[in-house]
């Protein structure tokens, strides 16, 4: 006799004493192996249709961890970033301000010198100033401050003035640019 001719009757005596034991806990009224067999593979099917949801969950969820570290790490400066922007616009604000003074040059170039230090940090970063004078206004980039009447038709419901930059990291906005639109 082969080796799997020994185990066929091993394993019928199993399903057997299975069944037995069973029908003595009454979970089963069944004696005929054929119908034991055809219970335990329902059975099986069912544990293995569980087993495939649970691994698809477990799929779900370690994508999902993935792309929130991968986020974390994307966005993690967002906060130290906004910190900067503040000091960016004072520097912008204090060079238009000592263009028209002629004896200031010296403080003017350092001013200038340190605006593109930090505009290449910021860009180096992936962070992007909008420049939206002109264009169409979009409430997910822009916050209006203000409407003012239009110059012309062509200028009705776009950005006339940028009061404040908006600024953009790797594509998300973090800023708003404030504007004032013209109606």
């Amino acid at each position: 006799m082969s080796k799997k001719e020994n185990e066929q009757p091993e394993k019928q005596e199993d399903i057997k004493d299975q069944a037995a034991a069973n029908q003595e806990a009454g979970e089963m009224d069944a004696t005929n192996p054929t119908e034991i067999i055809a219970k335990y593979e329902v059975l099986v099917k069912e544990l293995n249709e569980k087993y495939l949801r649970l691994y698809a969950e477990f799929d779900n969820f370690r994508r999902r961890t993935q792309k929130e570290k991968a986020d974390l790490i994307k966005y993690g400066g967002e906060e130290i970033i906004l910190t900067i922007l503040p000091v960016v616009d004072d520097m912008e604000r204090a060079l238009a301000h000592h263009k028209d003074a002629r004896d200031h040059k010296p403080l003017q170039e350092g001013l200038d010198l340190i605006l593109q230090k930090i505009q290449k940090v910021l860009t180096s970063k992936g962070v992007q100033p909008m420049e939206p004078k002109g264009e169409a206004f979009d409430p997910e980039f822009h916050d209006a401050i203000t409407n003012i009447p239009a110059t012309s038709d062509n200028m009705k419901g776009k950005v006339a003035e940028v009061v404040e930059k908006g600024y953009t990291l790797n594509g998300k906005v973090i800023r708003h640019a404030k504007v004032v639109v013209g109606n």
